[in-house]
């Protein structure tokens, strides 16, 4: 299972990151290749909630009914798939210096077995460095822009 984990921090209040990640609406201007994140069950936000994902890398579309299994207010947020694309991430929020934030992101994945995984890891693989880059340097400006 690849493992990615990356950390950044954002010139704004640790709630305020929180809040904006927390909150699924803000979810596709934000990360890499999400087409669409809405929520599907009765929760909208916080331990239970459980989200549909589509997400386009290349000429692929890969779907994950996604729960989130770990919330703590201003501090963490798990989600991990129940159905589809297997992958669980972890968003970690703490106080960096000067009253910013510090993001600490723990993602990993599966592909399936056989022809079909190999060709999807082929095709994921290649674009996964791109893609923290380019959420990471969204997720700032988009946490800048909302402040």
């Amino acid at each position: 299972m690849p493992v990615i984990e990356h950390s950044a921090s954002a010139d704004v209040p640790r709630s305020h990151a929180f809040a904006y990640v927390d909150n699924y609406r803000n979810v596709p201007q934000w990360m890499f290749g999400i087409q669409s994140f809405k929520s599907v069950g009765d929760v909208g936000h916080g331990l239970g909630a459980i989200y549909a994902a589509e997400m386009h890398i290349g000429p692929k579309t890969l779907r994950s009914t996604l729960r989130v299994t770990e919330w703590v207010q201003d501090e963490i947020l798990t989600l991990s798939s129940v159905e589809g694309f297997p992958t669980v991430s972890t968003w970690a929020f703490s106080d960096g210096e000067d009253g910013n934030t510090k993001l600490d992101v723990h993602f990993s994945y599966t592909f399936p077995g056989g022809l079909a995984g190999r060709a999807l890891g082929a095709l994921v693989e290649p674009v996964v460095g791109q893609a923290i880059r380019h959420t990471e340097s969204t997720l700032r400006k988009e946490l800048h822009a909302s402040y």
